[in-house]
C-alpha cells in the first residue's frame, strides 16, 4: 500500500460508523472554510521559504481534496480515483506538445493551445454575462482584477493607464466629499469604487492588486516589528510612546534595508 492509498483508507475509517464523531459530522458546506484556509497556509509557507512547513501544509491541503472526495464517494457521485484520473487525462490532453506531435514556439503558444483545447472540452454553458466566468468566492481585489480582465476581452477597457489614474483622482474626490457630508454609507460605497479602480491600475501595470497588497502588508509587518524591537530595546513599551516618537522611529526604520 502506498501513502496515497493509506491516506484514502484513513479518511474512510474516520468517516465510518465507528470513526471520529467530528469527521462524521462534516459536510461539503462545513469544509469550505478549511479548504480556503489551507490554501493560504500553503502560500504562507512558500513566502516564508519554510520547506518543512510547506510539506506539512501541502499535506493538509491534500487532506481537503481526499475529505471532499470521500463525501462525494458516500453519495455515489465520484471517488478520489475519479478525481486523479480526471486531472491526469486533462494534463495529457492539454499538453499535446509533450504527449503528442504538436510543436510550439514557447510558453505563450502553450497558453494559447491550452485555452483552445479547454474551450472544446465542455458543453457551452448558457451564461447571461461574460462576467459569469469569474468565480464568486475569489478574494475581493483578485475578483476585481478578473472582472475587469473579462470586460476588457470585449473591448470595455481604457486604452492605457492614463485615464485610469484620472479615475483614481475622481474617485478620491468623491470619497472625500462623502466623508465631509457625514454620510457613512455613501463613503463606504465610494471607498469600494476607489479600491475597484486601484485594482484596475494593477491590471494595467501587468500585476494584480491582491499580490501587491499582500506585499504591502508584509512590508508594513516587517517595519512595524522593527519599531517594536527598537522600543523594547530602549526599555520602553509601545503603549507608553507618543505618536510623534513612534513616527520618528518609523521613519528611521524606513531608511534601513528592507529585508524580505
Amino acid at each position: 500500500m502506498n501513502e496515497m492509498e493509506r491516506l484514502i483508507g484513513i479518511m474512510a475509517t474516520l468517516r465510518s460508523e465507528n470513526g471520529c464523531p467530528w469527521d462524521r459530522e462534516q459536510t461539503l458546506e462545513s469544509l469550505r472554510r478549511y479548504a480556503v484556509e489551507e490554501v493560504y497556509e500553503v502560500l504562507d509557507a512558500i513566502d516564508r521559504q519554510d520547506v518543512e512547513d510547506h510539506c506539512e501544509e501541502l499535506g493538509d491541503l491534500l487532506l481537503q481534496v481526499v475529505f471532499q472526495s470521500q463525501l462525494r464517494s458516500e453519495e455515489g457521485a465520484f471517488t478520489f480515483e475519479d478525481v486523479a484520473r480526471s486531472i491526469n487525462d486533462k494534463l495529457i490532453r492539454r499538453h499535446p506538445h509533450v504527449f503528442g506531435d504538436i510543436e510550439v514556439a514557447g510558453s505563450e503558444e502553450v497558453l494559447q493551445n491550452w485555452e483552445a483545447i479547454k474551450a472544446t472540452e465542455k458543453q457551452p454553458v448558457q451564461e447571461s454575462s461574460i462576467l459569469d466566468k469569474v468565480p464568486v468566492h475569489l478574494p475581493a481585489l483578485l475578483k476585481a482584477h478578473d472582472l475587469q480582465k473579462q470586460a476588457a476581452k470585449v473591448g470595455f477597457d481604457w486604452p492605457d493607464i492614463t485615464p485610469v489614474l484620472a479615475k483614481v483622482r475622481e474617485e478620491t474626490e468623491e470619497l472625500e466629499e462623502a466623508i465631509d457630508s457625514g454620510n457613512l454609507e455613501h463613503a463606504r460605497e465610494e471607498l469600494g469604487d476607489l479600491l475597484f479602480v486601484l485594482a484596475n491600475i494593477g491590471r494595467h501595470l501587468g500585476t494584480d492588486a491582491e499580490q501587491v497588497l499582500q506585499d504591502a502588508n508584509a512590508k508594513f509587518t516587517r517595519r512595524f516589528k522593527a519599531v517594536e524591537q527598537q522600543v523594547n530595546d530602549s526599555g520602553s513599551r509601545m503603549e507608553n510612546e507618543t505618536l510623534e516618537s513612534l513616527d520618528r522611529i518609523w521613519d528611521e526604520v524606513k531608511q534601513l534595508p528592507d529585508r524580505s
